[in-house]
């Protein structure tokens, strides 16, 4: 707000807006969120309380997405914002007091020609650095823990927000937008939904060290699998559990020689922009490569996690159905009160996870892994009424509850 005036509500969309922060609660039709859409300035920012819903997937594929902020049990939302351009952020990150310290490696032995550039960008942009070799178990090829563990090591030595980036890349200018909006995370999505983990900031927060540890047991259990997919991973992980704030890095800080952004890059790579190995694996399996959808965490992973002081391992969840064909604040108003019921009274369940569908796949997506954890399954509608002792009224009969059932609670 301090960047771009007083928020308004949404709704109107004659005319030319000029600039303000636009709040959406409700997903415009198609041809609403293109009036919608062509009435914006460069100037403008939209806010999407309840980005949650997929029902506004459609709008923020028409916009440049700048972050988002998961939710939490005292606001168990996700806040989506956007606009058509990064040039209004872009230059305020000037005005940013805290640079990051630019860290970086090579494998061990390798030809130290592609951190030549990288170190020479970093002198005369004046900007603390660490680089430095590594031990890598496959010679040239650096695994995603060993990427992960080198972090984390970075991490506990230095004080400072961190920003990753490959050997071999150029920095054309500071990189301080990360920074500048003082999140917890930055990274940019390779074809508008694969993280890549090439360009990473870590502010010094408690929700970016989690993020990291959660990345780093991931690649240390899973050592075989790329590292976009383990960082996918993570932040979904983590989203679900606290307000991590994430900045979506526009495509200056992960340009590629060659490619149209070159010319105003930031952080310039020395890959081609048709390397295919700037995207996932083409040999990983497809089951398990479904799209980031539009910054949020979808039904096949928990919206939400949450958990009690119960003395047990007893899992819930709660999954909300329909929520595309229902109005966004009923379905934000049955995601209030059934965070806000298990707050009150978890009825002596240790952890309770919320998933959010949309399709008949997604339902059936959320009661496998549901069953699979051996978790009580329990469904609502939209709009239900949800009484403070929900979940006691649903508790455990006994202790070694052997089946799962899946309670269908609708009104």
């Amino acid at each position: 707000m301090d960047r771009y005036g007083a928020p308004t509500l949404g709704g109107h969309y004659e005319g030319l807006r000029h600039g303000g922060v636009i709040v959406l609660t409700e997903p415009p039709s198609g041809a609403a969120a293109e009036l919608f859409y062509r009435s914006l300035h460069s100037g403008c920012a939209v806010a999407i309380p309840f980005g949650e819903n997929p029902g506004f997937d459609f709008l923020k594929s028409k916009l440049t997405e700048f972050g988002t902020v998961s939710p939490s049990a005292e606001g168990p939302h996700e806040l989506w914002w956007g606009g058509i351009g990064w040039s209004k952020l872009s230059a305020s990150a000037d005005g940013a007091t805290i640079r990051p310290r630019i860290v970086s490696y090579y494998p061990f032995g390798s030809d130290p020609d592609d951190i030549r550039s990288l170190r020479r960008s970093l002198d005369e942009l004046e900007l603390d650095s660490h680089i430095e070799p590594v031990a890598a178990e496959l010679g040239e090829q650096v695994l995603c823990f060993e990427k992960a563990e080198f972090l984390a090591r970075m991490w506990q030595r230095y004080s400072e927000p961190l920003l990753f980036v490959e050997a071999g890349a150029t920095l054309c200018e500071a990189p301080l937008l990360p920074s500048a909006l003082g999140c917890d995370v930055a990274l940019h999505k390779w074809n508008r939904w694969e993280m890549s983990a090439r360009t990473l900031y870590l502010g010094r927060t408690a929700r970016a060290g989690q993020l990291l540890r959660s990345w780093h047991h991931l690649a240390a259990s899973y050592p075989s699998i790329w590292d976009g997919y383990l960082l996918d991973q993570a932040w979904g992980l983590t989203s679900s559990e606290g307000p991590l704030d994430t900045v979506w890095l526009p495509r200056s800080y992960h340009a590629m020689k060659g490619d149209l952004a070159a010319a105003r890059a930031t952080i310039l790579h020395s890959e081609q922009t048709t390397t295919t190995s700037l995207g996932p694996d083409p040999g990983f399996a497809g089951l398990v490569r479904a799209a980031r959808r539009a910054g949020r965490t979808g039904a096949r992973d928990a919206f939400m996690v949450m958990t009690s002081e119960a003395a047990n391992e007893n899992g819930v969840a709660v999954i909300l159905r329909d929520i595309e064909a229902n109005d966004a604040r009923a379905v934000a108003a049955t995601v209030e009160a059934v965070t806000g019921a298990f707050a009150a009274d978890c009825g002596g369940y240790k952890r309770f996870e919320l998933s959010l569908c949309a399709l008949k796949d997604d339902l059936g997506a959320a009661q496998a892994a549901a069953q699979q954890a051996r978790y009580r399954i329990l469904e609502i509608a939209p709009g239900q009424s949800i009484p403070r002792d929900f979940f006691a009224a649903h508790a455990y009969h006994t202790a070694d509850h052997a089946v799962m059932t899946a309670c269908h609670l609708f009104p």
